[in-house]
């Protein structure tokens, strides 16, 4: 997602925040992740974005999220849990925006982003669930929605900067072994970014949704009325699995 939108009360300028240096390791997952992914952080393909993110700081750019919230949406949900997987393209770019979960913001920002607005539209139309106040999924990512971005980082005010860098290997990593290990998933795929994920998920074992995105520049074409989320959970209750709570 590259949306940039305003904020209140930012405080001090990112230039001013200390950033700590980011170290890519499977030590900064929990344990059930590590075991799926740790070979993933001994390929050329990570050695050489850790190169590219130790020389973007190096060079003084502000990255977001902060280092020890790059791994958030794994560390929230671990992989025994994962039972819905909601595809984001780009962390937010605004300083305190990104922390790590797709579509998600820090609960004291205090303007929603226009895409997270039309979900919990959507939301609401679909299951009656009251309109949140609050950006924070992190209570989704809890009940085992794994809110991944396609890329984990990315430069201050420079939408898709770290695209081509390597994420990209590694979250379809995580799409494939998830279709692979997993059974009765529910893979959300908004806009055709997220789509051509498609051939990384076996469709026999698990639930596709693919849908206009929710940008306030689709959302009209097709995201409105198109009741994802009772969706998901008809399919988790035909699978013996919990539904998911979606009130924040």
């Amino acid at each position: 997602m590259n949306e940039q939108f305003s904020m209140f009360g930012e405080g001090k300028s990112a230039e001013q925040e200390p950033q700590a240096l980011i170290k890519l390791s499977a030590d900064s997952l929990p344990k059930d992740w590590q075991g799926l992914l740790k070979a993933e952080f001994d390929q050329p393909y990570m050695q050489a974005l850790q190169a590219f993110l130790s020389d973007e700081q190096e060079q003084g750019k502000v990255i977001y999220p902060p280092a020890d919230q790059i791994f958030t949406a794994f560390n929230l949900t671990p992989l025994s849990a994962v039972k819905v997987v909601i595809l984001g393209q780009d962390p937010y770019h605004g300083p305190s925006q990104a922390h790590g979960l797709s579509f998600s913001v820090p609960a004291e920002i205090a303007k929603i982003p226009p895409s997270l607005k039309n979900i919990y539209k959507e939301l609401n139309t679909d299951l009656d669930v009251p309109i949140a106040t609050v950006g924070n999924l992190t209570r989704w990512a809890e009940q085992g929605v794994l809110l991944l971005n396609a890329m984990l980082t990315v430069e201050r005010k420079n939408a898709g900067s770290h695209q081509k860098q390597g994420w990209e290997i590694f979250t379809n990593r995580v799409i494939e072994l998830l279709s692979e290990h997993s059974e009765g998933l529910v893979f959300v795929l908004w806009g055709a970014y997220a789509q051509k994920k498609t051939a990384l998920i076996d469709e026999s074992k698990h639930l596709v949704l693919k849908g206009i995105h929710p940008s306030p520049l689709s959302a009209h074409r097709g995201f409105f009325g198109s009741k994802p989320f009772s969706q998901i959970n008809q399919y988790l209750s035909d699978n013996d699995k919990s539904e998911i709570n979606w009130s924040l």
